[in-house]
């Protein structure tokens, strides 16, 4: 799904001032989904936010079970205060922060790993433990598509080559990427 400019800077907006509002009192932007019909989608969406290229928190809802406005703002909170990996952000580092913002596609299961296109696709795993991949990893990173494969299994608690003895239970989606250094 192809997001405009205004909708781009709405959830971009919309996160930064769902954080900023742990630390002020500010008023989240209100949203009228007859003009952004879009933002009312029920869609699978991620938050990451950065300092100076450096992972500070990402969290995200791989399937849509509200507005994916509501979605971003819960995504925001949670990627700057409830990411288990990170000490949650202080009000000090908040203006250091860059948000970037993915949303999902539908998943399709695949038949080969031969589907998998690195760089276009993210996986979704869900088989002896669940784990998830955006897109992006793998450009960032610099994967091919066995090391893809092997930081999926890692990340599900699994050893990195068990995808190569079977083929696994995995489903292919793409994300439209975007982020406040763009905008």
């Amino acid at each position: 799904m192809e997001l405009s400019s205004d909708e781009k800077k709405l959830l971009l907006k919309t996160a930064r001032e769902s954080i900023r509002k742990e630390f002020e009192d500010v008023k989240i932007p209100e949203l009228d989904y007859s003009v952004y019909p879009k933002l009312k989608m029920e869609l699978g969406a991620f938050v990451t936010i950065k300092i100076k290229n450096d992972l500070k928190g990402c969290i995200g809802y791989i399937i849509g079970q509200k507005p994916l406005y509501e979605t971003i703002i819960e995504a925001a909170k949670q990627a700057a205060f409830g990411d288990p990996r990170f000490i949650p952000l202080s009000k000090e580092e908040f203006d250091k922060i860059d948000i970037e913002i993915s949303v999902l596609s539908l998943f399709e299961p695949i038949k080969s790993y031969d589907e998998i296109e690195v760089g276009k696709h993210g996986l979704l795993l869900d088989e002896g433990g669940r784990a998830v991949l955006l897109p992006q990893v793998a450009t960032e990173q610099n994967y091919n598509r066995s090391e893809f494969l092997t930081a999926l299994c890692h990340k599900a608690g699994l050893y990195g080559d068990y995808w190569k003895e079977r083929l696994l239970k995995i489903k292919v989606f793409t994300a439209h990427v975007f982020g406040e250094e763009e905008n």
